[in-house]
Formats: C-alpha cells, structure tokens, sequence
C-alpha cells in the first residue's frame, strides 16, 4: 500500500504538469496561446511564456500589474494565492508545480546525494527574494513612463528560460537571432539548478523559489495538514531521517519546509503521523488520531 502511495504522487504531478500545459502543440510552431485562460493563475510555477502554457505563472501575474506604469494592488493575484496557501499550504510545491517535479525527476539520476542541512540558512534566501524581487523592485525601479521590470522573471527565474525561453528559440529563428546576454545568464543559471538538483533534492525549492516562499507562511495555519499523535510517537525519528525537507516532523509537523510529500508519513513505523483536512482547531484535535 505504502509503495502504491508513493507512486501515486508522480502521477498527480504528471497530470498537474499536462493540465496546466495542454498546448504542445505549440511547442513545434514556437507559438503562446494567449486566450481567455490566460488571465488565470496557476498555483505552481508554469511559466506564461511556456507554449504549451494554458494559464498564467501567479509570480509573473504578480509583477505584471505591480510593474504597470498605473501601479495598483493585484487583489484577484495576491486573493489567489491567499487562498490555495490557507486551503494547501505548501502541498501545492509537493504535487502541483511542474518545476519542483522537473526537480525531483532529475535527483533520480544515479549519482552519490549530499544533505542540505548545513546550508539550512538558504532557505532563507527565497523570503529575501520574494520581497526584494518580486514586490519591492518592480515598484520602486521603473523607467521614463513609470513602468518596472518583473525583476524575478526577467534576471533570475530558471523555470522561464526551460519552459520558454529555449523552446521558443529552438522554433523561432527570429528569436534565436535576438538573443543577447540575458538568455546566456539565464540559461547559466538553469545549468547551475540542474546540476545541483542531480546532488540535492529540490534546491530551488529550498533555496529560491518566491512562490514556495509565499505558500511556506501558510503551512502552519492552512486547512490540509499534518497531524502527530502524540499518545503513539515514539520520537524515534524515523520521520525525520526521510523528509528530503529537513523538516523534523515529529516536533513541527506543519513546518514552514514541508511539501506535503508523505514519506514521513508511510516511515512511521507506529502509524503515529496522518493527513488531515479540517477547519477549526478543535477538529484538529480531535482528528489527530491516526488509523493504523
């Protein structure tokens, strides 16, 4: 059953990845659907420029309107992601982003694997990022007109130059003859997360991400969530020795780190760590019981 489990996730990631990217056929004629759809948000990191996109990327949708020269809050983008960081939390990084699962697939590259507990301090970076980056530059660095870059998307997401920025240009020859020093320096540091996500697992999840960091504020309060009984855990960790988070689930269960992946669940050899989906805390409590 465990093992079912497990492989059920990919699945769902799969089926995530080609829900919010259904037009592959554009990827052969080098092209961006640009209907109605687009004016969507999706809740994991899919690029807008990607052509087989469907939706929009909620970080790019996020620096489009606060970069506008007629600045004003983007309430239908920050409700969005309000919404899906109180309901999931970070569940959506475990098994809705198409990145984080180009991520994982590369990790499975038979290679000798390297923790990321003594970089733990990186995991701060992405905050940094998410305020710097995507909210305070966009309004505060503008042009003549009164517009800013999407700083994060144009100077440092990797996931636009895999998703569309090399699709685009393999199909485009007039694409391929504009590229100047951006599309190298983004591609440099696409080449620099593959290489690390082969010897680390997800480390621009961990490390980088925005759109993580903007769910992780959620994960102690949303509505999907862990739960430890504490009457069956042993504090043996066991759970703790396979979260690829170095997330120490048997003392913060909802940590800002965790993905909502499982494993520590399907490791706890006393059935003491459960999902559970529930409103208010007095129905926390009285779920944390968990079935064998």
């Amino acid at each position: 059953m465990d093992k079912k489990k497990k492989q059920n996730r990919w699945k769902i990631q799969l089926a995530a990845t080609l829900a919010t990217n259904p037009f592959l056929g554009n990827f052969l004629g080098g092209k961006i659907y640009k209907g109605n759809l687009k004016s969507l948000c999706v809740p994991g990191l899919n690029c807008y420029s990607c052509p087989g996109a469907a939706g929009s990327c909620p970080i790019g949708s996020l620096q489009a309107v606060i970069g506008s020269s007629k600045y004003q809050f983007s309430y239908y983008v920050v409700g969005f992601l309000i919404f899906v960081g109180v309901l999931l939390g970070r569940l959506v990084c475990g098994f809705l982003c198409p990145f984080g699962w180009f991520q994982e697939l590369l990790h499975k590259i038979p290679s000798k694997k390297f923790s990321t507990k003594p970089f733990r301090i990186l995991t701060k970076v992405k905050y940094i990022i998410l305020l710097v980056f995507v909210l305070i530059l966009p309004i505060t660095v503008v042009n003549e007109i009164g517009m800013g870059d999407p700083f994060f998307c144009k100077y440092i997401c990797p996931a636009g130059i895999l998703e569309g920025g090399i699709p685009l240009a393999i199909a485009d020859s007039g694409i391929r003859a504009s590229l100047g020093w951006l599309f190298s320096w983004k591609s440099c540091i696409l080449l620099a997360v593959i290489l690390l996500s082969v010897f680390f697992y997800r480390p621009f999840c961990k490390w980088i991400c925005p759109l993580g960091g903007f769910y992780s504020l959620f994960n102690r309060i949303s509505v999907y969530r862990l739960e430890v009984d504490q009457q069956k855990c042993t504090s043996c960790k066991a759970c703790s020795h396979v979260c690829k988070m170095d997330v120490e689930v048997y003392k913060t269960p909802n940590h800002p780190e965790c993905i909502r992946c499982g494993d520590c669940v399907r490791a706890c050899p006393h059935h003491a760590i459960c999902y559970t989906f529930c409103m208010k805390p007095s129905e926390r409590k009285e779920k944390a019981g968990c079935e064998k």
